[in-house]
């Protein structure tokens, strides 16, 4: 089996996908053509927010937000360790200082009681990660941020599709970033990414950071980037919309029958935890083991796919070790050791996943 099966989602999607390819084709507007408002018309809809500006990547959303903030050196932007280097990535070369603040050890996301704490008067916005397709506590965050008059921006690669206490990942906090990343709940064919916000001159300054910080042809009025997303992945987007809500609600009973399997089948499993006020998309199906090389191993040896998301924290990582000491955020070194991600899309199959169940629970035994 595939860890994520692509061919399978493409298989029932080939003729609107095609079709939506095919008339790029035709038309040859290859940058910001039609598509490109389409979809983003498209995804506001469903989000709720106001405006969604489509980039080049999810990493360069994050990029794009920082320079619309217009972050200094030496401004600090308060972040997860436990997530993918782009995170901290983009604060570091927009100038900023990423400070970590430890995750909570049931969810994974960032622990919001903590937040306040790492605040300092160079302190310019703080940036949560909606990790493994859950939202973080974005209320809480948000309400800290206003205290101090910071932006927040949400790091939701992961999570595109979920809803924490009515509204959408993305339309959360000032700023919701997202993946098209293939692998992603909702993905296209290459890289792709998008800014929300219903702020209208944030997304001003998104629309033009992302086009070299042009606010009209040859005019540059402020520091920008090459950050389009082509037409042509935004038609593959737009040709997995019309089937997106049926894959969330499948991603959604995909993860209450694996609880369901795995908690009868592993007792004493460490599954994460989903908060009552939110639901979990499951861009990855994440258990905690010990033993995960071995495991990891039997499993392979059984047919099954698994993955690590991620395998070190970032204050762990050459790149960033210098922002914090190594015995800092106990809880993401902890969680680094022992996460393991299963197979999970919208097309495995009730047999796929029994097998995993199964192959897991001789693994461990």
């Amino acid at each position: 089996m595939d860890f994520i099966d692509l061919k399978s989602q493409y298989a029932a999607l080939r003729d609107n996908i095609n079709a939506r390819i095919q008339k790029v084709l035709d038309h040859g507007q290859y940058i910001l053509g039609p598509e490109v408002k389409e979809m983003e018309s498209a995804l506001t809809a469903y989000t709720g927010a106001k405006h969604c500006i489509s980039v080049a990547s999810g990493t360069e959303a994050l990029l794009i937000c920082l320079m619309a903030l217009d972050l200094k050196p030496g401004d600090e932007v308060i972040t997860s360790p436990f997530t993918f280097a782009a995170t901290a990535e983009m604060i570091v070369l927009a100038g900023g200082v990423p400070v970590f603040v430890d995750i909570e050890p049931d969810t994974a996301n960032i622990d919001a009681n903590l937040i306040e704490a790492a605040i300092t008067p160079r302190t310019k916005a703080i940036m949560p990660v909606s990790l493994y397709g859950q939202v973080a506590d974005m209320d809480t965050i948000n309400v800290i941020a206003q205290r101090h008059g910071l932006a927040v921006i949400e790091d939701a690669a992961q999570s595109f599709g979920a809803t924490y206490r009515g509204n959408k990942s993305c339309n959360t906090s000032t700023f919701g970033c997202t993946s098209f990343f293939p692998s992603k709940p909702l993905g296209c064919y290459g890289d792709g990414g998008a800014v929300f916000t219903n702020d209208d001159a944030l997304a001003q300054a998104c629309r033009e950071i992302r086009t070299h910080g042009q606010s009209q042809r040859y005019l540059h009025t402020r520091l920008g980037v090459g950050g389009r997303m082509d037409t042509l992945q935004c038609a593959v987007v737009l040709g997995k919309l019309d089937r997106f809500e049926w894959e969330i609600r499948r991603r959604l009973e995909l993860g209450d029958a694996y609880r369901a399997k795995l908690q009868a089948a592993i007792p004493s499993l460490q599954l994460l935890a989903v908060r009552p006020d939110r639901d979990c998309v499951w861009a990855q199906y994440t258990v905690f083991v010990d033993n995960r090389e071995a495991v990891q191993a039997r499993l392979k040896d059984a047919g099954v796919p698994t993955a690590v998301h991620y395998p070190r924290p970032l204050h762990h990582q050459p790149a960033y070790a210098h922002y914090a000491t190594a015995d800092a955020c106990p809880n993401a070194v902890s969680a680094a050791a022992r996460v393991m991600s299963l197979p999970m899309s919208a097309d495995l199959t009730e047999a796929q996943q029994d097998q995993v169940v199964a192959a897991l629970a001789q693994a461990l035994a």
